[in-house]
């Protein structure tokens, strides 16, 4: 059966739209032109563009540019879209022509037609109001999309940094519980000095806290919005109190403490904030990825394994091995990372290649930042409620493999010599006999001095051992 369609003109002349379609002809030709990954702009990006297009209303009707009729039913429309209405006429590929100009008539259509329908005339009609004219006065793709990139990512990390936070502090519920457990330490994967289960656990905790504050203090760049800069940062044909007034109405509406940028030149020519946020968060996502190998490490097995910590089972392990069960969750932790690292690469590629006045490349920007947030907020909360809360520790193994490590030696060499602390090693681990054993046997301390010298907890505070 036949779509039913409508004729639409645009610069370019006419274009059949469907008739049904809230969007129009210039969002028509984005779909013929741009067939590319089937993926559409992320809900917080379209939020953040009608968010945009919403307060340019509401400023624009305070200072008389905009008649209240127009004004009030592109507010109406606006507010429609933000309650979650017409989620689906928006329908651009996120990979679209430079700038996201696609997206901003995609929003402009849209609304324009909604306003329209409540004021009594057809979709396509455009008046009275106007997807240029009215929904897109005083702006420009231009300052409109890095906007509603800032508004958007500054969102998204709201519930993201959420759950960063939420799993740093049971990383250091853990660590207060595992705190007297000794453990063998290992560097090079190869043994090391004792360290405690709790100071492992708060490490991680540390390095997750760590990266927080590097992303919050790169999110504060983004509150600066340049907004009023249209076409090339100038501000030609938008009033000169509009940029004001715009931060004003957004802070409102995003509740986002948003500041009044200083050069909104500067802010159309560079996506650095954006990069600078992606790294940040990028910085995160290895500290987290680390975490998650190392867990994976400490919980192998269980027979030929470390198997020193046990992971929550989440589901079996294996269609053929029968009781297998898997380290799943730090897997897919892993495979998370490795696409945020993979986002941020795009996104330094992206950022660099602005020429002049503006970044075109702002469509990838946005999606590959608003993506990365995402997945990477999601599986920290699923690391958090689903693994870390779980762990338990195995105990027997833990005292096992410390009471095994030839790098307890290393606490002699200041009582028997550095030399005489290698040769000890290297018979411990030709033998198979702890250096615990072994240098009472060799005479170099008496049973007592070895006990007070290789106290495993003192050995994991500073000082120098016996």
């Amino acid at each position: 059966m036949t779509t039913p369609e409508r004729l639409e003109q645009d610069p370019l002349g006419s274009i059949p739209v469907p008739a049904e379609a809230w969007y129009g002809a210039q969002t028509m030709r984005a779909r013929q032109n741009f067939p590319i990954s089937g993926q559409r702009p992320h809900p917080r990006l379209v939020d953040a563009v009608v968010r945009i297009k919403r307060a340019a209303a509401s400023v624009h009707r305070g200072t008389g540019r905009l008649d209240p009729e127009r004004a009030d039913a592109i507010l109406d429309a606006a507010d429609r879209v933000l309650a979650g209405a017409y989620r689906d006429q928006f329908v651009v590929d996120v990979f679209q022509a430079g700038a996201g100009t696609s997206l901003n008539m995609n929003v402009n259509e849209v609304l324009a037609n909604l306003a329209n329908d409540r004021l009594g005339h057809p979709r396509g009609s455009y008046a009275p109001v106007h997807p240029n004219d009215h929904v897109n006065m005083a702006q420009s793709t231009n300052d409109v999309i890095p906007t509603a990139i800032r508004i958007s990512a500054l969102a998204a990390l709201v519930p993201a940094l959420g759950a960063a936070d939420r799993l740093a502090r049971t990383l250091r519920d853990r660590a207060a519980s595992f705190d007297d457990l000794v453990k063998a330490g290992r560097t090079h994967l190869q043994d090391a000095m004792p360290i405690r289960l709790g100071q492992e656990f708060g490490a991680w905790a540390g390095s997750i806290e760590r990266g927080v504050r590097r992303v919050r203090e790169a999110a504060d760049y983004l509150l600066d919005l340049g907004i009023g800069g249209t076409a090339v940062g100038t501000g030609v044909n938008a009033e000169p109190v509009y940029p004001e007034r715009m931060v004003e109405a957004l802070r409102a509406l995003t509740a986002l403490p948003l500041r009044l940028g200083a050069d909104r030149v500067q802010l159309m020519q560079s996506m650095g904030d954006a990069a600078g946020l992606s790294a940040a968060w990028r910085t995160l996502a290895l500290d987290v990825g680390k975490m998650a190998s190392d867990l994976r490490l400490l919980a192998s097995g269980p027979r030929t394994g470390l198997d020193e910590l046990r992971l929550p089972p989440v589901q079996p392990g294996s269609s053929i091995m029968p009781g297998k069960v898997n380290p799943s969750i730090p897997e897919m932790v892993n495979q998370v990372v490795f696409q945020v690292v993979g986002h941020d690469a795009t996104i330094a590629a992206a950022a660099e290649h602005g020429q002049l006045e503006l970044n075109v490349m702002m469509p990838v920007i946005a999606h590959n930042l608003l993506a990365e947030i995402e997945i990477l907020g999601n599986a920290l909360a699923v690391l958090d409620t689903r693994c870390v809360q779980g762990i338990e520790p195995n105990r027997a193994m833990l005292a096992y493999w410390v009471e095994r490590s030839a790098a307890l030696a290393t606490a002699l060499a200041p009582r028997i010599g550095y030399a005489a602390a290698a040769a000890l090693t290297k018979r411990s681990v030709a033998e198979g006999v702890p250096v615990r054993e072994l240098v009472v046997r060799e005479g170099l301390l008496t049973a007592a001095e070895a006990a007070q010298v290789l106290d495993l907890r003192r050995l994991t505070d500073p000082g120098v051992p016996g």
